[in-house]
């Protein structure tokens, strides 16, 4: 029998576990990942054992992250390989350094009902990024009705989703796959393509695999997948964005962190505005605090300050972040409806700033 958990968006370290009897493991097509032209079909890749079951091959392991991006309450299924005979390098503060051949995987999933997160899911997409010798290339691979296969869709595609939430009441919206321009809108670092998840700190959690719980750093380094990282309980540690027990300030610059920061940093594609929300920012004016838009306009809602301490309401940060208005939302792309239990913690830790 297989076992693994799955990280869910939105509840934090809650997972989806899946039990199923799986086929003898298969062999990951190197040639494929290193390919200048992409597979029309995921199955080409060769990452799964049983992919309609996320059951991945031999060498492909499943991760999660503590405080995971938003994308319209989708639950995600993410993967890392590293070629056998190579490893990744660990970076204390931005993204473990991958081999070339390395490959990222993350699959966006409907369960039918979210009180019943392991019935009924339905496949969306999977993003695939590629470490290849030029460097990082990202595929988007849409679900066809049956499960069978995921096709490469370049340019996008736009798919009506529904689902019970966790209260039974009905959710529905229009899913947005991006385009690959798109991807490259939020993976740019120093104007280099690059993955934003697999940062130490939001690694440093458990996981249970097939042979049981461990935490992730450790496990990655015991197997060989990852060099130079510490123990885990000396690297880095973001909270869950919804652990009540854990500080506020943490929890909402861990929010910020991991669905804004990628942008909103110096060498990020929104430099400009002068705004920076990465973890370790310590500039309360750079974060925010008291400082005025670099440019006014609707995105600005009238407002005067990106944070007004101790009034979330006449904060343009809540504004953008509770607006569908392709004018005034932020992230701009990557959701098409409010993520309300976030901009509840947002507005909570700007009402606690003095």
């Amino acid at each position: 029998m297989f076992k693994h958990v799955l990280s869910k968006l939105g509840f934090g370290l809650a997972a989806v576990v899946f039990l199923a009897s799986l086929p003898v493991a298969a062999a990951v097509n190197d040639a494929a990942l290193m390919s200048a032209r992409p597979a029309k079909l995921l199955s080409e890749y060769g990452l799964f054992t049983d992919a309609a079951l996320q059951a991945p091959a031999e060498g492909v392991v499943p991760y999660g992250l503590i405080t995971p991006l938003f994308t319209d309450y989708a639950h995600k299924y993410r993967f890392v390989y590293v070629p056998k005979g190579t490893k990744a390098s660990y970076d204390g503060k931005e993204v473990m350094h991958f081999p070339t051949g390395s490959a990222l995987l993350k699959t966006f999933a409907y369960p039918a009902d979210f009180r019943s997160p392991e019935k009924d899911i339905r496949l969306i997409e999977t993003r695939l990024l590629i470490r290849q010798e030029k460097g990082w290339n990202a595929w988007a691979y849409v679900w066809d009705a049956a499960l069978g296969d995921a096709v490469l869709k370049v340019a996008g595609k736009t798919l009506p989703v529904s689902w019970l939430d966790e209260t039974g009441a009905e959710r529905s919206t229009n899913y947005v796959v991006p385009n690959k321009n798109q991807c490259k809108g939020c993976h740019t670092l120093d104007k280099v393509f690059s993955p934003i998840g697999p940062k130490a700190r939001n690694l440093n959690r458990d996981f249970t695999y097939t042979s049981g719980t461990a935490n992730q750093l450790d496990h990655w380094s015991a197997l060989g997948l990852l060099e130079g990282a510490p123990a885990s309980g000396d690297a880095p540690k973001v909270p869950e964005f919804d652990d009540a027990a854990a500080p506020l300030d943490a929890r909402a610059r861990a929010y910020l962190d991991i669905n804004c920061a990628h942008c909103h940093r110096l060498e990020g594609p929104a430099s400009t505005s002068g705004l920076f929300l990465t973890w370790d920012e310590d500039n309360k004016t750079t974060w925010g605090y008291k400082k005025r838009p670099v440019a006014a306009g609707r995105g600005s809602g009238g407002l005067a300050y990106d944070i007004m301490p101790g009034e979330p309401e006449n904060s343009i940060l809540v504004y953008r972040l509770n607006s569908v208005d392709p004018g005034v939302m932020m992230p701009e792309v990557g959701r098409t409806m409010v993520h309300t239990e976030g901009v509840a913690l947002l507005k909570e830790w700007i009402a606690s700033i003095e």
